[in-house]
């Protein structure tokens, strides 16, 4: 499980009124979720619930996100000096997965967006005048100049590269020890996302790829990614890092893998099991 569209959810940003009797809410300290012990295998739960003073909290301003299961979900973000009842406790989302229900997990992720969104636009950046919500749409608009603010997202490419029964992987100096990855990159302006991955693998490693071939994609809210991943073939170079960004690159086969591989959380796990299982299967 990834952080993807989930099945039993639909979004929405159009608020309820009269305000539902009870509600999921995605709770937010920084970037923190406040979640509930279950009865269910020792796991976690988002609290759903009619009254917030049951949890211990207050909250100032809350964005509907849309429905779970047809219930109605809210996000916010309360103060760090809230204290909660002994049941409730707060996580990162990244020690939630495999806690918490797969559908809960990708909504969180998704109102953990629009939290630090809400969080970082609050005013204009025109004219510094104090933002509102629109209703109906995930937008702040300046009721001064009427500029609008929507909720930042940043396309970043993540590619695997394949030479005959080898394929690369790369390190940069923030992994873990061991740890080895997909080359990845951010898109910038007037880039299409096939520029984009032809500059960043030429830029971080000095090869030249072809046969580039659309894999999946991965809303990653850590902060507000989105990442798009690719295949594409070997076409030439030998490969020659960029220090400020590569600590190592090397090519790897099905025998030889490096010591530690990303998070089966992560869209660049899910690409790289999907090449190690096509070179299995040749």
């Amino acid at each position: 499980m990834i952080f993807s569209t989930p099945t039993h959810f639909t979004p929405g940003t159009k608020n309820i009124n009269p305000l539902p009797t009870k509600a999921f809410w995605f709770l937010f300290r920084k970037n923190e979720l406040l979640v509930v012990q279950n009865n269910i295998a020792e796991g976690v739960d988002v609290p759903y619930t009619s009254n917030l003073n049951d949890i211990g909290v207050s909250i100032e301003v809350s964005q509907f996100i849309g429905h779970h299961e047809g219930k109605p979900c809210y996000t916010a973000e309360i103060s760090e000096k809230t204290e909660t009842s002994d049941i409730f406790f707060w996580s990162g989302l990244r020690a939630l997965f495999g806690q918490i229900n797969d559908e809960l997990f990708s909504i969180s992720g998704r109102a953990l967006q629009i939290t630090d969104w809400y969080r970082s636009h609050q005013y204009c950046g025109r004219c510094g005048t104090r933002n509102n919500l629109k209703d109906g749409e995930r937008c702040l608009a300046c009721p001064s100049c009427e500029q609008l603010h929507y909720p930042r997202l940043a396309p970043a490419m993540m590619v695997m590269i394949q030479k005959e029964k080898e394929f690369l992987l790369a390190r940069s100096p923030h992994f873990l020890p061991g740890m080895y990855s997909a080359l990845a990159g951010f898109s910038e302006p007037g880039e299409t996302l096939e520029e984009t991955v032809h500059r960043e693998v030429y830029e971080e490693v000095g090869i030249r790829i072809t046969n580039l071939r659309y894999f999946s994609s991965q809303p990653w809210p850590f902060p507000h990614s989105l990442m798009i991943a690719f295949h594409a073939d070997y076409k030439s170079g030998e490969i020659d890092i960029d220090p400020k960004e590569i600590e190592d690159a090397r090519w790897f086969n099905i025998n030889e893998l490096p010591e530690r591989l990303p998070s089966t959380i992560s869209i660049a796990r899910k690409l790289i099991d999907a090449t190690l299982g096509k070179l299995r299967n040749m």
